[in-house]
């Protein structure tokens, strides 16, 4: 590593000035947060001055894994979620504003990604405030990683709707466009759903396309299975019961 890198990894590091500060989480319970996040998600918490999060609890659980510069409790934590007004994300960035750091997480994975933390982001790149994303765990970029799926072009789609009906025209609709760009379709579902999910699926997707469920990702019970959908309508299904998993299909290979 040549001096000039070096000089910048140091002065980043030190740096301290306001800001909002995008952190990743994990993607399950681990014991050691370290085996998952980088060296420098450690040193960064360690400079905030509060934290925006999903909900209470999950907030002080993220930082009890940190050493804080005050005790994780004494630690402000402002809610954020899909149940926040827009009127309220202003407020959120006051603290910031008036020279403190701040960081943004949610509950697994990365900040705005298939998360409301973007409108956060927007607000503040409109008002001028610096801001630092932080390198972490992808549920979604895992399962295309794991599923030999083409990852050259892939489109993410978050949540399919709950209604059957509605779900099959949006499952339907995806597989035209597939045929039409030839991009890999990504979705991410409820745990309760996942078995609807996985059954309609299976039901809708022409049999020479290929369909991944991946579950539990970097948990020890992960597991995946990618095939052929006329493979899958003879084997045995995951129990996917109250697992996060991540649903993928391309019909160009």
């Amino acid at each position: 590593m040549n001096e000039k890198i070096e000089n910048e990894i140091t002065v980043n590091e030190k740096n301290d000035k306001p800001s909002l500060l995008l952190f990743p989480n994990l993607l399950g319970d681990h014991r050691y947060a370290e085996v998952f996040l980088p060296a420098s998600v450690m040193k960064a918490v360690g400079t905030i001055d509060g934290l925006i999060a999903e909900s209470d609890a999950e907030g002080r659980r993220y930082l009890k894994r940190f050493q804080t510069k005050k005790p994780p409790m004494e630690i402000p934590i402002a809610l954020f979620n899909e149940h926040t007004p827009d009127g309220d994300i202003d407020f959120l960035l006051e603290p910031i504003e008036k020279g403190e750091r701040w960081g943004l997480v949610s509950d697994a994975g990365l900040p705005c990604i298939a998360d409301p933390g973007s409108k956060l982001v927007r607000r503040a790149r409109q008002k001028g405030i610096a801001i630092q994303a932080f390198v972490g765990p992808s549920s979604m970029l895992m399962a295309l990683m794991l599923s030999g799926l083409p990852g050259q072009s892939f489109s993410f789609h978050g949540y399919l709707d709950r209604e059957p009906e509605k779900r099959k025209h949006q499952i339907n609709q995806h597989i035209r466009d597939s045929r039409q760009n030839g991009m890999t379709q990504i979705f991410m579902e409820a745990p309760y759903r996942n078995r609807h999910t996985l059954d309609a699926f299976i039901e809708l997707l022409p049999e020479d396309a290929w369909f991944c469920v991946a579950w539990d990702l970097t948990m020890p019970t992960q597991g995946v299975v990618s095939q052929p959908i006329k493979n899958w309508k003879k084997s045995s299904l995951p129990n996917l019961e109250k697992k996060p998993a991540i649903f993928l299909f391309s019909l160009a290979i």
